[in-house]
């Protein structure tokens, strides 16, 4: 069972990871992505992995 405070703890972690991801935006349209955060997505979002090649042997 969850506290109080563990339950305000979680729910100001959220609040920041809010924040930060608004501030990240508003950076990208101010700024415009960088070459180096698009590689970084891109690499994020690939679906191949060396585990998935030794999984599929």
């Amino acid at each position: 069972m969850t506290t109080s405070r563990q339950h305000q703890e979680a729910h100001g972690i959220g609040q920041i990871e809010e924040q930060l991801e608004q501030q990240i935006q508003a950076a990208t349209e101010i700024q415009g992505k960088s070459k180096l955060d698009q590689e970084i997505k891109a690499a994020a979002n690939e679906h191949s992995s060396e585990l998935d090649e030794i999984i599929e042997k």
